[in-house]
């Protein structure tokens, strides 16, 4: 049985496996987390140290609006979804961004089409959940989204009106900030009508998971540390070159110590692996550290935020939250998060079937570019 759980990459499967998700362009990644925040092994060890805030929603706007300066845009449409239509304008404007730093690096106008592909197959995907949403009539309510917004200004300690005040000094306005809420709260009704309901976890795989990721600690003794990632990965199903990758992770880090954005925030939008945890690694020995990841570390201290760090598999953002001497782990500790953690793997496996069903269900057509681009990744295996 395979362990859930964190992927140390660089390094043989240690007590921690899973694994970096092959994609571009952080598509909607797993399962939807919407307003919820799942349960990763941090803090103290098993106790979630996050909650969906403000910031994880302005985050993402700053990110997707970053650099878009008021232009005409050639429309057109791009691709059609069922009795939708997804326009060239929503693929430029989720994608200039990213394009504007691929061009200021010098990357190929192939690989910059390769990203609006991306890009495209991610707004696709918003279209399909959308259209679940109509059609069994799972629209956020007025009432719902209050709730919502007094909820992340209660977790933020603000008022509601500071949250407003909040929201505005990040260049959205309310109506935009309640539309990208609803969207969130849709699409976790969608989650929750037609995914998990069908996910089951047995004692059986608690116990299975515990054994094997914490069976021989009584031996172990030594440092720990409580590591968040980002992995921007390149080659591989990511299709990103190395160059590629490394400008996305450059920027990441900049909007990181610029204050800008949180590490987790970051993480949310541009990793390849854990977005939906902020890429929370939880605690982990020093012993099962990957070696690019000891090196790393050797002169960082709790709070410290790494360079970008290249390594054959993409390019990494490291931060050193804490360090502390080995503890031993009780099941008793362990079995809610590591419940949790089961529960969310098989929920993003049955959420990419389910999704991929639905793709099959509906009539989809690429126009133009984005057809040959699709026929082209085809071919690769992609």
């Amino acid at each position: 049985m395979e362990t859930p759980g964190v992927r140390v990459p660089g390094k043989p499967k240690p007590k921690n496996p899973g694994g970096p998700r092959g994609v571009s362009f952080a598509p909607l990644q797993g399962a939807p987390s919407a307003l919820t925040t799942p349960n990763t092994l941090q803090g103290s060890r098993y106790r979630s140290a996050a909650k969906v805030g403000l910031l994880s929603f302005l985050g993402l706007w700053v990110f997707s609006q970053e650099g878009s300066a008021a232009e005409v845009l050639v429309d057109g449409i791009a691709a059609q979804v069922g009795s939708q239509i997804v326009l060239h304008s929503d693929v430029q404007e989720l994608s200039r961004p990213v394009e504007e730093r691929m061009r200021a690096a010098g990357l190929s106008d192939s690989e910059i089409q390769s990203m609006r592909g991306d890009a495209l197959e991610r707004l696709i995907e918003s279209k399909l959940i959308e259209s679940v949403v109509v059609r069994l009539e799972l629209q956020a309510t007025e009432e719902e989204i209050d709730a919502a917004i007094a909820g992340i200004a209660q977790d933020n300690g603000l008022t509601v009106e500071q949250l407003q005040t909040s929201v505005e000094s990040h260049g959205l306005t309310l109506a935009e900030y309640r539309q990208k809420l609803k969207g969130e709260i849709e699409r976790s009704k969608v989650l929750n009508t037609m995914v998990r309901s069908r996910i089951r976890v047995e004692p059986e795989e608690v116990r299975a998971a515990f054994e094997e990721r914490f069976g021989d600690q009584e031996a172990r003794s030594g440092e720990e540390v409580r590591l968040r990632h980002i992995l921007v990965g390149a080659g591989g199903a990511s299709q990103r070159s190395l160059e590629t990758a490394c400008s996305i992770a450059s920027d990441a880090e900049k909007k990181i110590k610029g204050g800008e954005l949180t590490f987790n925030e970051t993480a949310r939008r541009v990793t390849d692996m854990n977005p939906e945890a902020g890429g929370e690694l939880g605690w982990l020995h020093v012993d099962d550290l990957a070696p690019w990841m000891s090196n790393a570390l050797k002169t960082m201290k709790p709070g410290d935020v790494s360079g970008v760090i290249e390594t054959s598999f993409g390019c990494n953002i490291l931060e050193l939250v804490e360090l502390r001497d080995y503890q031993v782990v009780t099941y008793a500790d362990a079995e809610a998060a590591l419940t949790a953690e089961i529960n969310r793997r098989k929920m993003d496996k049955e959420y990419l079937d389910w999704l991929e069903t639905l793709r099959k269900q509906t009539y989809i057509s690429r126009k133009g570019s984005y057809a040959e681009g699709k026929k082209s990744m085809a071919r690769r295996g992609r």
